[in-house]
Formats: structure tokens, C-alpha cells, sequence
């Protein structure tokens, strides 16, 4: 979105976070320097210090963003979920919703992944990333549970199989810049899901 294109009624606050949101999906972090922040936000650079003590800050933001937009997509799936198998598959549903948003120059993969790709080793970033892939599979996790109760290991183990599946296809999808191999794992999550 150019600055123009920007809902002017948004603080600047969440101008500045829209702004980075898109330029570090597109560009990358390192890529992306305050000044193209600033000017794709529309505000004076003032207002990026007023509102972020650093672009270390606004890196955690934007990540804390990320997690909390597919959050609400796999809220939305879930809730039509009919059974503890279709809530299974709406973990891979959201992936692929994520993946067909309007990204301003197509999809690129997991933007958390991307992130945690340029961030170092020890980073806070780096963990933020970690805790919503172990909360992916907890959910997979909480709802093969309810599909096979009683069978801890069994469960635990399936849903790490399904998350790295799901991993993969999102990390193939970003190449293609599509959700077919999300939507191509989902398939195979639920041929899985009939055999066990």
C-alpha cells in the first residue's frame, strides 16, 4: 500500500506497524530501512520514535501481529470445524487462507519463518517465532487428543508428523507463491487422519 492508500484515521502508531508489516514481508528486515518505514507510513520520523523505542521494537511488533493475524484465521476455521478430524485440517485451512491474502507482491512463505530466517541466534524474535510454531502443533496436538483420547504418545507424535507436513508445505508454497501445496498437505494430513 502507498502512504496515500494508508486509512489516515489509524494512529500513527498502527500506520508505522502496517507500514513495516508489508516492507519487511516484501524486502526483509535488514532490507528495510526506517526511512522507507517512515515514508510508506506517511508520518514525519519523529512519530516512529514517539511510538517504538527502536526497529527492534517494531520487529516485535510486527511478529507479534503476524502470530495474532493467523491466530484470527484459525479461530474462523475452527468454528466451522464439524469434529475433532475437520479441526485438525483447519490448521492447515488457515495456513492456506494466510497464503492467499492479498500480499502486495504475492506470497512469500510464512512471514514468521522469513523473519526468524534474518534474525540471530539468541534473537527474542527468533523465540516469539519458535513459541507460534510449538502452538500450531499444540493445537494439532489438543485436537487428535480429542480424536483418540487415551493415546498420548500416539498423538503427540502424529502431531508433530502433521506439523513438520504443514511446515513444509508453507515453506514449498512461499516458492510457488501459492496455497496449492498447503492445500495438497491438507489432503494427505487427512488421509493420515483416516488411517489412524
Amino acid at each position: 500500500m502507498a502512504p496515500t492508500e494508508l486509512n489516515r484515521k489509524e494512529s500513527a502508531h498502527d500506520r508505522l506497524l502496517n507500514a513495516a508489516a508489508i516492507l519487511f514481508y516484501n524486502d526483509g528486515i535488514a532490507a528495510t530501512g526506517i526511512d522507507a518505514i517512515v515514508k510508506k507510513a506517511g508520518v514525519a520520523k519523529k512519530s516512529l520514535y514517539n511510538n517504538f523505542t527502536s526497529k527492534a521494537e517494531l520487529v516485535s511488533e510486527y511478529l507479534q501481529t503476524r502470530h495474532a493475524e493467523w491466530l484470527s484465521l484459525y479461530e474462523a476455521r475452527v468454528r466451522q470445524a464439524k469434529g475433532p478430524a475437520e479441526r485438525v485440517l483447519s490448521v492447515f485451512e488457515a495456513y492456506a487462507d494466510h497464503a492467499e491474502h492479498a500480499h502486495e507482491r504475492g506470497f512469500r512463505g510464512c512471514g514468521l519463518l522469513n523473519a526468524a530466517a534474518e534474525l540471530p541466534v539468541g534473537d527474542s524474535g527468533r523465540e516469539a517465532v519458535r513459541t507460534h510454531k510449538e502452538e500450531v502443533e499444540a493445537l494439532l496436538n489438543k485436537h487428535l487428543t480429542e480424536l483418540m483420547p487415551g493415546e498420548v504418545e500416539r498423538t503427540e507424535q502424529l502431531a508433530q508428523h502433521l506439523a513438520f507436513l504443514l511446515e513444509g508445505a508453507v515453506v514449498r508454497a512461499g516458492l510457488e507463491g501459492n496455497a496449492d501445496c498447503v492445500i495438497r498437505a491438507k489432503h494427505i494430513a487427512a488421509s493420515m487422519l483416516e488411517a489412524a
